[in-house]
């Protein structure tokens, strides 16, 4: 290219290779010229880092183009004096090398970059001595790449990237720090100017309404959680109690003034109440960055950065620091199956189809009007694998809680005939997505054996928490969407009714031990029209405070791990809103005080009961002991630990029943560990009186049996004892 056409292809933002133009390059004559762009400057000299004057730069161009011959290359700096007035020194951003090395690209173009996220996106750095920020992006396709932001006026022609092979662009700018705002500035391959994009790989978001990324060193923070990472691995192990809150962390609480709770605060009130109700692990609903409060961070823009909504990434940190310091893990609920078309997003990232399918009958979802990433593409799963270990490595959360799993298996989720393309072999699989999940799965456990994931996954696809190596998706868990949906149907019924409805909540057993389950009574649960807990039970009143108690009995005996959305655990009355904070008012109310006790002691009981969680996912932790018994909508099981067994029984009517007589695997004492209708959880007080002994009379084929009293509309809970004190707990 002519000097004059590479000096009009800079002035104009469109040079192909602005580092072959710019910065100190070498002439015929054994000199070396140093060209610049400095729009705004009336005059710029060369100097060195110690201050020597090396040349002056002419003006070659009016938009502020200068040019000039220095006799020997060394380290420099441009002195500028401005147009209007003052003057600087600045480091020349076209005299620094390359920052990533030919092995970055080669393992991002083959989808194999583990630590893609060290590398893309703005790293705050020294290079040569300076400091400033590497700039690293992936838009293969477009003409011209920029870095825009408050230190450049936000002016495209300033800071033009540097393009390696396979469409990664880079540049160091120096001076630019922690806590500037940025963008890249785009022209597509028709050099059409795109608007301005956040970075994909942005670790921190602009505070809404502001669309900014925000220059951060997620590696800085110092945490304080070594004891809790050395043992987290039995934390999230199969044979481990798992009592998860789940949390939407913008309506748990809120300040009187309706703003939202910081970090901050949430680590001074959310983790001592999840640990003081005994929970094992908080889950929270996508952290992500998100534009729509109303997605409820299910339609993420920032993969790598935590909402800005309640703070800083350190500060999100420090909370996570917070539950690991009490004892609980963190999971949160991660986005890979598809993401919003706000300008600023992914969507026709570089003006063409990039991370998402060109071909709308693949990357655009008709339930919720977003892109689907295009998983076979090697860039595209390398950057959400990428974002899958951030998490776990940057973050230290414990667990990755996918979502909409089944959006991502199918190719005709949601979709008509005509309205979705086959796979190569004719099917309905979409292979690309189920070998990005294998995959995912792969490498978490693999480089973080105490970490684990968990699967929103509501179809018959088989093996989702079984190894890849046995032909599953490789999960640690499964959401078990049939048990929430067929247990709340029944527990739905009127009492008189449930006879005939008996097999919606003894039918989970027959599939319980295919898959490692996880019980979910989630916030899809509870919106939309569907009610709240409390108000999809049957019955007056009093009755349906006492079935969600002898729900909650059953859910907590029931074989796999436990799930309950916030709001949950003191029978929240209205659906949830995620505008408001939760109604804990509800709490000077004695109904509402008696489900809260109830959830703690559970959750109490269960942790320390290793029968209800020791053996969840082969069939020797259960056994019927009469599952059939319709007639007086009954349920009794057993179930067993290694060491220790707990007897289940479930009246699901409000009739009393005298005398109603269970086998037992031996004689000897029997604790009533719990009963949900103890008058201290609002019930009406009958049980057995802390206890009892077997009798040597045969029932359900064993030598002994109990003939118990059965609370109306509750689950009682009997754990063999050494002895009991034969009273009443209240």
């Amino acid at each position: 290219m002519r000097r004059e056409d590479a000096a009009s292809a800079v002035v104009a933002g469109d040079h192909p290779d602005p580092f072959s133009f710019l910065g100190m390059h070498p002439t015929r004559k054994g000199t070396f010229e140093v060209r610049a762009f400095l729009p705004g400057a009336s005059t710029v000299e060369v100097v060195s880092h110690g201050g020597e004057a090396l040349g002056p730069l002419g003006r070659i161009h009016p938009e502020g183009l200068f040019a000039g011959s220095v006799a020997r290359r060394a380290p420099y700096r441009l002195r500028v004096a401005w147009e209007g007035g003052g003057g600087s020194e600045i480091e020349d951003p076209y005299r620094f090398p390359g920052v990533l090395g030919e092995q970055d690209l080669y393992l991002f173009g083959e989808g194999n970059h583990l630590g893609l996220y060290e590398k893309l996106g703005a790293h705050p750095m020294e290079l040569e001595g300076v400091a400033g920020t590497s700039f690293a992006v992936w838009a293969p396709n477009a003409r011209r790449v920029s870095v825009v932001g408050d230190f450049n006026l936000w002016d495209g022609r300033r800071h033009v990237m540097r393009k390696h092979a396979g469409g990664v662009w880079e540049i160091f700018i120096p001076g630019v720090g922690e806590g500037s705002a940025y963008k890249y500035e785009i022209k597509g391959p028709n050099g059409d100017l795109m608007p301005l994009k956040a970075d994909p790989f942005g670790f921190r978001a602009e505070r809404l309404p502001g669309t900014a990324s925000v220059v951060h060193d997620p590696s800085r923070y110092e945490w304080d959680d070594a004891a809790w990472m050395e043992e987290r691995e039995s934390k999230t192990a199969l044979d481990a109690p798992m009592a998860i809150y789940e949390v939407h962390l913008g309506s748990w609480k809120r300040n009187p003034d309706g703003s939202y709770y910081t970090y901050g605060q949430l680590a001074e009130e959310l983790v001592p109440y999840v640990a003081e109700m005994g929970y094992t692990h908080v889950e929270f609903l996508p952290p992500t960055e998100h534009p729509f409060d109303g997605s409820w961070g299910y339609q993420p823009l920032g993969l790598f950065a935590p909402t800005s909504r309640f703070g800083a990434p350190d500060e999100f940190k420090r909370l996570i620091d917070a539950f690991h310091g009490a004892g609980i893990g963190v999971i949160i609920d991660w986005v890979p199956a598809h993401f919003p078309e706000d300008a600023h997003g992914l969507g026709l990232f570089d003006g063409t189809h990039l991370y998402e399918h060109a071909d709308p009958r693949q990357g655009r979802h008709p339930d919720w009007g977003t892109l689907v990433f295009n998983y076979g593409r090697p860039e595209v799963s390398n950057y959400l694998l990428s974002n899958a270990l951030f998490w776990v490595s940057e973050y230290h959360v414990d667990g990755l809680r996918v979502d909409a799993v089944a959006s991502m298996l199918y190719l005709d989720y949601s979709r008509e005939e005509g309205e979705w393309i086959p796979n190569v072999h004719g099917g309905n699989e979409n292979l690309e997505a189920v070998a990005f999940l294998k995959r995912t799965n792969e490498v978490v456990f693999g480089r973080h054996p105490g970490a684990t994931t968990l699967a929103e996954e509501s179809t018959a696809w088989p093996m989702v928490s079984r190894p890849t190596s046995m032909g599953g998706l490789g999960f640690g868990y499964k959401w078990n969407m049939g048990w929430m949906h067929d247990s709340l149907q029944y527990m739905s019924e009127d009492a008189i009714h449930r006879r005939y409805h008996h097999n919606e909540i003894a039918f989970s057993l027959v599939y319980a031990f295919s898959e490692n389950f996880v019980l979910p009574l989630s916030h899809d649960e509870v919106v939309h029209g569907k009610g709240s807990l409390i108000n999809k039970m049957s019955g007056d009143e009093w009755q349906k405070f006492a079935n969600l108690r002898a729900y909650y009995g059953f859910m907590y005996a029931h074989p796999g791990k436990q799930l309950l959305f916030m709001g949950g655990e003191f029978a929240q009355g209205r659906e949830w809103n995620h505008d408001t904070s939760l109604d804990w008012h509800l709490l000077d109310e004695t109904p509402h005080i008696g489900i809260q006790t109830l959830v703690k002691d559970l959750n109490a009981l269960y942790r320390t009961t290793p029968a209800l969680y020791e053996v969840d996912f082969e069939p020797a932790g259960f056994e019927w002991l009469e599952g059939g018994d319709m007639e007086n909508s009954v349920v009794s099981f057993l179930r067993r630990g290694e060491k220790d067994l707990a007897i289940v029984v479930c009246n699901f009517t409000p009739v009393v029943r005298h005398g109603y007589r269970i086998g037992v695997p031996e004689g000897g004492a029997y604790e009533e560990a719990m009963n949900t209708d103890d008058a201290g959880y609002g019930g009406s007080g009958v049980g057995n009186g802390g206890g009892m002994s077997a009798e040597k009379i045969p029932a359900h084929g064993r030598e002994y049996s109990l003939a118990l009293t059965l609370p109306p509309l509750a689950t009682m809970i009997l754990k063999k004892a050494s002895g009991f004190s034969k009273k009443s707990k209240t």
